[in-house]
């Protein structure tokens, strides 16, 4: 099967989409099939398919403050080496941006289309000018209409296909987890990852994996954690990138314990593993996840996991099993308080971890591609071009021309309260 995937975000960013992109591609790939991703360029990539099996477009570079990319529009470059790759399927990985292209070209080349509904995009759009309520409301209509564009729909966590069936999405639905290679992550070496950056051998250490982004909630998983090591010779151990790492730095150094915080940046290949196995317990606090990858990464290092209760977390997380799931108001303090009795129970320490290992293998990368793949069959199966009326599709057309329209004014009117705003400041 020849499958074609669309990706706003691929290597070598390092969030969960694009590690999903990567893992599907090479494990479909392995299967015996041909897999071509197109993405934007990123730093230290280049425009065309300099890299196998990749068809790079330009992009403008960390968007607003973030670390994504946005493509900039070359439908020739794509629409060429499409036609030259003849997909079977085509599998988008966003609503926008270059989801729009995945539509375009599905329609155009009569070939059904999928989507991983990979994120809760009204969580992030702190990272556009003038966000607002009215704002979220329109990108849960946007996916959830794109979504009944396609012929089938991917869901990472049964909560997540329960939300998005709530919301209007008719298109089929499957419950499809990106899988985790579990050898790899069982083959940490903790004493040499805490040799290497100074963490005393026997020292308890909870640890955290993840892109240091807002809305990983992260300025209340440090203070949880802050208050933990007041109470307990211990460590924090960050790994990862990203604007809110300087929020964690912040807590630490107002509770004088800056000298407990180890963030190390971005680790990959063995480093990564090094780190899992060098942690204790794995914290986790982000309400905002679909399925929460590094959960199950944990989870294979044998880590059990704190968490707050929140879609993608309760799939993975059983409470009481392999750690604790907390309610979602829970307080510093309380999740201090967890923290303090998985260390306290050494017996439950040890049965949290064989139950990690246990749910992790519930997640291994050939059986979710597996899942993937027999999903693209039934699609192919029951595909008809004729599903999605072309008064349809000009809605959908419409659509976007609005947001485009809106997204002017908008820009216009924060362009101008700015220069009001300079010209005061001035006087």
């Amino acid at each position: 099967m020849k499958i074609c995937m669309f990706t706003n975000t691929y290597l070598p960013h390092v969030g969960g989409v694009a590690r999903s992109v990567e893992r599907f591609s090479a494990d479909l790939r392995d299967l015996g099939h041909d897999v071509l991703v197109v993405a934007p360029v990123f730093p230290g990539t280049a425009s065309g398919e300099s890299e196998d099996g990749v068809l790079r477009v330009p992009a403008i570079q960390n968007f607003n403050g973030s670390d994504f990319s946005v493509r900039i529009t070359l439908p020739f470059l794509i629409s060429t080496r499409i036609g030259e790759f003849r997909p079977d399927v085509i599998h988008s990985h966003h609503p926008y941006l270059l989801g729009d292209a995945a539509l375009h070209m599905a329609r155009r080349r009569e070939c059904p289309l999928l989507f991983t509904h990979h994120t809760l995009y009204e969580k992030y759009t702190h990272y556009v000018p003038l966000d607002s309520e009215t704002l979220k409301r329109f990108v849960i209509h946007l996916s959830s209409r794109y979504a009944n564009f396609c012929d089938g729909v991917a869901a990472p966590s049964r909560s997540l296909a329960e939300l998005i069936t709530k919301r209007g999405v008719t298109a089929p639905i499957r419950e499809i987890p990106t899988g985790v290679e579990l050898e790899y992550f069982q083959s940490g070496r903790g004493a040499r990852f805490r040799n290497v950056h100074g963490i005393p051998p026997g020292t308890p250490v909870v640890g955290h994996v993840g892109r240091l982004a807002p809305e990983k909630n992260l300025g209340f998983l440090a203070r949880a954690a802050a208050a933990f090591l007041k109470e307990r010779d211990s460590l924090f151990l960050v790994i990862g990138a990203g604007p809110a790492g300087e929020e964690i730095r912040r807590v630490f150094e107002k509770e004088h314990m800056a000298n407990r915080l180890f963030l190390t940046g971005e680790k990959t290949g063995q480093d990564l593993a090094d780190g899992y196995a060098a942690m204790d317990i794995f914290a986790f606090a982000s309400k905002t996840e679909t399925q929460g990858m590094v959960l199950v990464e944990a989870m294979a290092a044998g880590k059990p996991v704190i968490a707050l209760d929140a879609s993608g977390t309760r799939e993975v997380v059983t409470d009481g099993r392999n750690g604790r799931l907390l309610k979602e108001d829970t307080t510093p303090a309380a999740y201090a308080g967890a923290l303090k009795d998985f260390f306290d129970d050494p017996k439950k320490a040890v049965s949290w971890r064989e139950e990690a290992v246990n749910t992790a293998r519930e997640f291994s990368r050939e059986t979710c591609a597996r899942r993937l793949l027999g999903f693209y069959e039934e699609t192919l199966a029951a595909y008809s071009p004729e599903r999605v009326a072309s008064t349809e599709f000009m809605n959908w057309e419409n659509l976007l021309r609005a947001l485009r329209a809106e997204w002017d004014l908008l820009a216009e009117k924060a362009g101008a309260l700015a220069d009001s705003f300079g010209k005061n400041a001035s006087r």
